[in-house]
């Protein structure tokens, strides 16, 4: 994804861990520990802090969405003032599968539904990934507790375990497959035009 970000600047949070000194449990930190600036340059950067952030916490349970899902919803909803076709946020998850809060995150993904975003997750591991699958409407309209539809489906969830073996190119268009549509989606909905931008 992060071809199609201008300045390959990335937030990048964690979940489902207890963080030094008091070791509470946290489902939306900046694995830089940095919360009031969690960018990361590029995938490198990426992958340092997440190396560097390693040491320094403890995996924990529950694992929550919702908050991770929010987090990325508050700045998607700033984004709905824009006249034109600018701003889309995509929140990439990768997880081993377990979530704790189906139906918090349900709500969260429908009200999402709504906004100049979507969202990808890469299940890793070997573990039953059927919440993951229920999330992705591919076979049905999600819809919160409440009864509340989608207003789209935003969700696109990929295995990351079929992918092994394969040529990084299947996964990256396994994982895309359905971004170009949901945001063009979007903005026509909205009746945004895409700004003229020199080649």
């Amino acid at each position: 994804i992060q071809d199609y970000d201008s300045d390959k600047m990335f937030p990048a949070l964690g979940f489902g861990a207890q963080l030094p000194p008091d070791w509470k449990v946290s489902h939306e930190f900046a694995i830089n520990f940095n919360p009031t600036n969690p960018f990361c340059s590029g995938v490198d950067g990426i992958a340092q802090a997440y190396s560097a952030c390693l040491p320094h916490i403890r995996f924990y349970g529950p694992t929550n969405f919702s908050p991770i899902v929010n987090h990325v919803a508050r700045f998607a909803a700033q984004a709905t003032q824009q006249q034109t076709a600018t701003q889309y946020f995509i929140l990439l998850i990768i997880t081993d599968g377990v979530i704790s809060d189906m139906e918090e995150t349900r709500h969260a993904v429908v009200q999402a539904s709504k906004l100049p975003m979507s969202i990808i997750i890469v299940g890793v591991g070997n573990a039953d990934f059927a919440a993951m699958e229920f999330l992705d409407g591919d076979s049905r309209t999600l819809r919160s507790h409440t009864g509340e539809e989608a207003a789209r489906d935003i969700v696109q969830f990929v295995p990351f375990r079929e992918f092994r073996n394969a040529a990084k190119e299947t996964l990256a268009k396994a994982v895309l497959a359905e971004l170009p549509q949901q945001v063009v989606q979007y903005f026509k909905h909205k009746n945004l035009p895409p700004t003229n931008s020199e080649p």
